[in-house]
């Protein structure tokens, strides 16, 4: 295998890994010709009050701006909704939260959830079988169930960093032990949790702890299952697939259950045949000859030139009960087959669920699903993800927008292909390239979703994967976007599974102490809250919007002044935004839920740099930690 590294400086194959963002990744493997059609829009003209101008001269502009965006607006006044002051920035390598507020580890890389899991060394970290026992590496989307009064989370372990997770072997993949490693430190952890006098804790050996991986079987349903293109020789039924991988966002089901979310999927397979030949599918999923991790060199069901079809079966929602350790996960191809971020539920007025999805790549889209059924509280939910409607969003710079349904007709494709080829039906149809839509929130106190558009330096300078051309447009307002923005929908009659929106953007990112544009963020951003590169979110039960953030900590040139990565509050209402929480040096903070009583805060570390969380002389641990107030009042 070649070594991965950026074509400037020679890296190890560790280095390139642990470095190189999926994104970074996805296009050395994959580079994209650069746009033509767009020269003519740069930067510079896209001044503040220019983009301010235009966004006025639609007939709309509070509308498509949305609160906070004008200053001396009355909806900039302080609100009296926090329960905190804001924080400052910070770059050292610990968590810093509010004063009146503490917080602590629950969970680190390594943790044993059963007793027979051998201790955390750390030195070495964790061995091949005692990992498929602990807890895995780089926590992200979790939700807390609250299963006959006791308290479970599920949470995703979204990817491996070999020069940490493989610190015995140099931090190179070198054997089919290292990939069996690898596999079991990703996937998903099941867990029972408690609080006792010193804190939140594991439930060590808990009848409903569980370990997903790599390997875990799991079912195919929907309109994919037993399609040709998802048949191999280990199944030839194409209903059986092993494993999830790189589990992004999550979701919470009304009934109860936890769907992880398959993201970059694509960096698992390769090919020990140079000369193979991919199809233009492939292309668009970014499917390449050489893997992130060597599994095809040492595991042939990676290896494209022995298993052609594998990708295909991964890439979808998954479906899993926390309730029962035994049961199978469900793979829920109906809600289509990209780089799921995370999965959003909401119940129309008329019962039927609806899923709001994001698919995390430079100029992809926004999705819904809607199902056919209608969901009663103790009825058979077993077709609700199986048996409904996808669509792709489409924006219009007027502040409306559409549901563009994925049908046979619209697309040319049957219900299978759609299902597989999710991207090329939303291409058909011509929604709206999007920078990078992450997760989706829906808040509890008021009809409406937000989508985190993490950021996109490609807008307005190379399409997408497909080909689609990437303009700067209404939701995605900036050529070569390096802060992100949050856009927020209402749609028609309060009723998600509308197929009408209105829109606007709750806020962009930016750095208001190096721009004077646009590139400054909207009105709602200050010296005192900057950030870039919004990701996670997650509404509480108030309708407080909780940001997280995944971008460039360097605290150096336009993102001087924004520190480490962080976690925001946001008033939908008024529009303004405290710093709640800065992470520790190199990590991206990612995933929240609260406990039964929302008197504790659960939080995701991920990728932190050492020494983090446990001092000198450790490998730094992906973690998740509980926050809490002093006075154990309500938190969320």
């Amino acid at each position: 295998m070649k070594h991965i590294q950026t074509p400037a400086t020679p890296q190890s194959q560790a280095d390139a890994m642990d470095t190189m963002s999926w994104d970074d990744w996805d296009e050395l493997q994959r580079p994209t010709p650069e746009m033509t059609e767009f020269d003519g829009v740069v930067a510079s003209a896209m001044s503040r009050r220019g983009f301010l101008g235009r966004v006025l001269a639609m007939g709309s502009g509070a509308a498509v701006m949305g609160a906070g965006v004008f200053k001396g607006s009355t909806a900039l006044a302080a609100s009296d909704r926090f329960a905190f002051d804001a924080i400052p920035i910070a770059t050292d390598f610990t968590i810093h939260v509010p004063e009146g507020y503490s917080w602590a580890p629950v969970a680190k890389w390594g943790d044993p959830l059963f007793s027979d899991a051998p201790a955390f060394d750390p030195v070495s970290g964790v061995t091949t079988e005692g990992q498929a026992r602990a807890f895995g590496e780089n926590t992200d989307g979790m939700e807390l169930f609250n299963i006959g009064g006791r308290q479970v989370i599920a949470v995703n372990h979204e990817y491996a960093n070999t020069r940490t997770n493989l610190a015995r072997s140099g931090g190179d993949v070198t054997s089919l032990d290292d990939v069996q490693l690898l596999q079991n430190a990703q996937g998903v952890a099941v867990f029972e949790v408690e609080e006792a006098e010193d804190g939140w804790r594991i439930v060590l050996d808990s009848d409903l702890n569980r370990r997903i991986t790599h390997q875990t079987p799991m079912t195919l349903t929907g309109p994919a299952a037993g399609h040709d293109l998802l048949k191999t020789a280990a199944d030839p039924e194409g209903r059986t697939v092993l494993g999830t991988m790189n589990n992004c966002g999550a979701g919470k089901t009304p009934w109860g259950t936890y769907l992880t979310c398959e993201e970059n999927f694509n960096g698992y397979f390769g090919s020990t045949d140079q000369a193979l030949e991919l199809s233009a599918e492939f292309g668009r999923y970014g499917i390449g000859l050489e893997g992130r991790y060597a599994y095809e060199t040492y595991d042939a069901r990676f290896d494209l030139s022995q298993n052609i079809n594998e990708p295909n079966r991964f890439g979808y929602i998954v479906e899993i009960d926390p309730a029962d350790p035994t049961s199978t996960p469900m793979k829920r191809t109906a809600l289509g087959r990209f780089k799921h971020e995370n999965a959003a539920c909401a119940v129309a007025p008329d019962g039927r669920v609806v899923v709001y999805l994001g698919d995390d790549e430079r100029g992809e889209y926004l999705y819904k699903y809607v199902s056919d059924g209608v969901y009663t509280p103790g009825g058979d939910t077993s077709d609700l993800l199986v048996e409904g409607q996808l669509y792709a969003a489409k924006f219009t710079d007027d502040g409306r927008g559409e549901w563009i349904a994925l049908t046979p007709e619209a697309t040319g494709m049957d219900a299978a292909e759609i299902a597989i080829h999710t991207r090329l039906a939303a291409s058909a149809v011509g929604a709206t390239t999007m920078d990078r839509p992450e997760w989706v929130a829906v808040n509890p106190v008021a009809v409406e979703g937000y989508c985190a558009l993490t950021n996109n330096k490609n807008r307005a300078v190379k399409p997408n994967a497909g080909g689609d051309e990437t303009p700067v447009n209404g939701p995605n307002p900036r050529a070569e976007n390096k802060y992100g923005q949050i856009v927020r929908w209402y749609p028609e009659n309060d009723d998600h599974a509308a197929v009408d929106f209105t829109w606007d953007l709750y806020v962009m990112a930016g750095n208001p102490e190096v721009h004077d544009d646009a590139y400054a963020g909207s009105d709602n951003v200050h010296k005192g809250n900057m950030f870039n590169s919004p990701d996670g979110m997650m509404f509480d039960s108030a309708g407080l919007l909780w940001i997280q953030t995944d971008g460039d900590d360097s605290n150096e040139d336009g993102f001087a002044g924004m520190g480490n990565n962080q976690m925001l509050v946001g008033d939908p209402v008024s529009g303004e935004i405290r710093r709640f929480m800065t992470g520790p040096k190199g990590s991206e903070v990612t995933g929240i839920t609260w406990s039964s009583d929302r008197r504790t805060a659960f939080v995701g570390i991920q990728h932190p740099k050492a020494p983090f969380p446990d001092g000198e002389g450790s490998l730094a641990r992906s973690t998740i930690v509980a926050i809490k107030r002093d006075d154990n009042a309500v938190i969320g």
